[in-house]
């Protein structure tokens, strides 16, 4: 009989942006599109590179 064969399932890489979360930070701003001003605030979104999986 031959030998069974072991296959390991890698793990797919970590996102670059997000280093395996799916979210990033962006920081708020307040006020219309022409006055708008930045506060001391973060929110958190959801990544664009990985759309939230953590892959890249």
């Amino acid at each position: 009989m031959a030998a069974r064969k072991t296959t390991r399932v890698k793990k797919p890489p970590a996102c670059p942006d997000c280093k395996g979360t799916g979210e990033t930070t962006e920081v708020v701003r307040v006020g219309s599109r022409r006055k708008a001003r930045e506060i001391d605030a973060r929110q958190s979104v959801l990544c664009v590179t990985c759309f939230g999986s953590g892959t890249a």
